[in-house]
C-alpha cells in the first residue's frame, strides 16, 4: 500500500470528493469515522486537498507511530491554530518542543497538582450552588454551566486569574476563547479556508484579529502585572505574604515560566505568553466535554449512578465537607466511570503526526510527507480490546480487567512520548467536580445514545444540547 501508486485521476477524484463533502462539522465527523474508516487492518488512506492522509485505527499501528520518537511533528492541521497559540507546547517540534516540555514537566508532578485540589474545591462548589435552582427535575442544556466552570478553574490554576466566569460568563475574553475555538475548526475542515485570501475575503480574518487582539492582550497584561508584583518583593518594598504574590502552589505553571525567564531560560514575555494560551486552550474545553460526557452516560445508566453514589457515601458519609488528595484517591469506581466516558467519548477523537521519514505498519509503507492521523473515537470502540464496545462498561477499566489491554488500544490522551501533559491534572479536576456534583444531585439524561448526533469542534460535541434532569439525593 504504497501512496506513489496511486494514480493522477483517482487522485483527483478523491481530492474533489473529500473538499466538497465536508461544509459542517457534523458531516466532517460522519465522513471520517463512518465512510474512511470501514477497512480491515485500521489503515485507510484519503487526500484532503493536496495533502495525503493515512488515517489509523487500530492498536498496532497507533503503537507504531506513537511510540517513535522519529515521529514527534505535528500535522500541517495543527498551522491552524498557531496564530492564536503560536509555536507552544502543543504546536512546536523538534528542539523547540523538546526544550519546553523538558521546562514544564515540574509543573505537574503530583505534589504540585495536589494543591491546585483547593481550587478544584472552591470552583466545584460554584458550579453546583449555581445549579441547585435547576434541581426541580426540568429538563435543561448542562454543558454550558460544566464549561464556565472547567474555565473557572483554569483561569485560576494557569494564570492566577480569579475571575469568576461562572458569575459574569459573558465577558469579552470568554467568548473570544469559543469564538477562537470555531474559527480553528472552520479552517482545519474546509481546505479553501487554508488559502489566506479565501480566509480574508470570507471574513474569517477580520473575525480571527478581533479574538486574538483581546486574548492576547489579556494574557500578555496578567504576566507582566506578576512580574510587578514579584519585582516589588525582590526589592523589599514590601512584605511577602501571600495575598500579594498569589499563593505559589496556585501559580505553579505561570511561576515556573516567569522564574525560567529570570534565571536560566531567555523566555520573552511573547514565549511565556504562548504557553499560557496553550494550557488555557487545552485546559478547559477538552475536561468539560469529558465532565458533560461522563454526566450524561450516567443519566442513562442508573446502576453505575448509584454505585458512584454508594462510593462517594462511603467516603464522605453526610458530610459537606471539602475533598482532600486521600479521598479523590479513593474514587476507584467514579475513575473508571470517567475512563469508560473518555473510551466512547474522548474530548480529542482525532490527533496527527506529520511524517518526515517512511512509516512502515504491518508491511504497509505510509511515505514520509503524508499526514499520519490516529482516530481515537474509532480505535477505542475496536471490538478485539473492548467486547460489545459500544455499551458503558465502567468495570472495563478495574484493575484486574484491564491488566493485559494492550496499552495503545486507549489513548484519550495520546501516548508515547509527546502524549498529554496535563493528563493527571485533568483526572483530578473531573473527580473533584463530579464528585461535588453527585454528592448534592441525581441526575437523568434525555436523549439515548443511539440518537446522539456527534460533531468535530476541535473536541468531540454533542450536535445537539446535553439535555438532563437533576434532582436533589437530599
Amino acid at each position: 500500500m504504497h501512496y506513489k501508486n496511486i494514480s493522477a485521476i483517482r487522485m483527483s477524484i478523491i481530492l474533489l470528493i473529500v473538499a466538497y463533502t465536508i461544509p459542517t462539522d457534523k458531516t466532517f465527523f460522519e465522513t471520517f469515522f463512518n465512510k474512511f474508516c470501514a477497512y480491515p487492518g485500521g489503515l485507510s488512506r484519503i487526500w484532503i486537498g493536496f495533502t495525503p492522509y493515512c488515517l489509523i485505527y487500530s492498536a498496532k499501528g497507533a503503537e507504531v507511530l506513537l511510540s517513535n520518537p522519529k515521529y514527534l511533528d505535528k500535522t500541517v492541521d495543527y498551522e491552524a491554530m498557531q496564530p492564536w497559540l503560536g509555536t507552544g507546547l502543543l504546536t512546536s517540534s523538534g528542539k523547540k518542543w523538546q526544550h519546553r516540555r523538558k521546562m514544564l514537566t515540574p509543573a505537574f508532578h503530583f505534589k504540585i497538582l495536589e494543591d491546585f485540589v483547593e481550587v478544584f474545591n472552591q470552583k466545584s462548589s460554584k458550579f453546583v450552588s449555581n445549579l441547585l435552582e435547576k434541581a426541580d427535575g426540568k429538563p435543561f442544556n448542562i454543558f454550558p454551566f460544566i464549561t464556565l466552570c472547567t474555565l473557572d478553574i483554569i483561569l485560576e490554576t494557569a494564570m492566577g486569574s480569579n475571575i469568576n466566569v461562572q458569575e459574569t460568563p459573558n465577558l469579552d475574553y470568554v467568548e473570544s476563547i469559543y469564538e477562537m475555538g470555531r474559527l480553528v475548526t472552520d479552517r482545519q475542515s474546509r481546505p479553501w479556508l487554508q488559502i489566506g485570501f479565501v480566509f480574508k475575503l470570507l471574513g474569517y480574518a477580520r473575525r480571527q484579529e478581533k479574538c486574538l487582539k483581546i486574548l492576547h492582550s489579556f494574557a500578555l497584561e496578567v504576566i507582566k502585572e506578576r512580574r510587578r508584583e514579584r519585582n516589588m518583593v525582590r526589592m523589599n518594598k514590601i512584605e511577602f505574604d501571600d495575598d500579594v504574590l498569589g499563593k505559589r502552589k496556585r501559580l505553579a505553571f505561570l511561576d515556573l515560566l516567569i522564574e525560567s525567564s529570570e534565571q536560566k531560560e531567555t523566555l520573552s514575555d511573547e514565549d511565556i505568553r504562548e504557553e499560557v494560551d496553550t494550557f488555557m486552550f487545552e485546559g478547559h474545553d477538552t475536561t468539560a466535554v469529558s465532565l458533560n460526557w461522563t454526566l450524561y452516560l450516567l443519566g442513562r445508566h442508573p446502576e453505575a449512578q448509584n454505585r458512584v453514589h454508594e462510593e462517594l457515601d462511603c467516603i464522605f458519609g453526610n458530610s459537606e465537607r471539602a475533598a482532600t488528595p486521600s479521598d479523590i484517591r479513593e474514587m476507584k469506581y467514579l475513575e473508571c466511570c470517567i475512563k469508560e466516558s473518555l473510551r466512547l467519548f474522548p474530548s480529542v477523537p482525532v490527533f496527527g503526526r506529520g511524517l518526515k521519514d517512511d512509516l512502515i505498519i504491518d508491511g504497509h509503507v505510509v511515505p514520509k510527507g503524508t499526514n499520519a492521523i490516529v482516530l481515537t473515537y474509532r480505535l477505542h470502540r475496536d471490538p478485539e480490546h473492548f467486547p460489545e464496545p459500544n455499551s458503558f462498561r465502567p468495570e472495563r477499566f478495574l484493575s484486574e480487567n484491564s491488566v493485559r489491554r494492550n496499552p495503545y488500544a486507549y489513548i484519550p490522551f495520546s501516548a508515547g512520548p509527546r502524549n498529554c501533559i496535563g493528563q493527571k491534572f485533568a483526572m483530578l479536576e473531573e473527580k473533584v467536580v463530579l464528585s461535588t456534583f453527585l454528592r448534592k444531585f441525581r441526575v437523568e439524561s434525555q436523549e439515548k445514545m443511539s440518537d446522539l448526533k456527534l460533531t468535530l469542534n476541535l473536541i468531540l460535541k454533542p450536535e445537539k444540547e446535553t439535555v438532563v434532569k437533576i434532582f436533589s439525593r437530599k
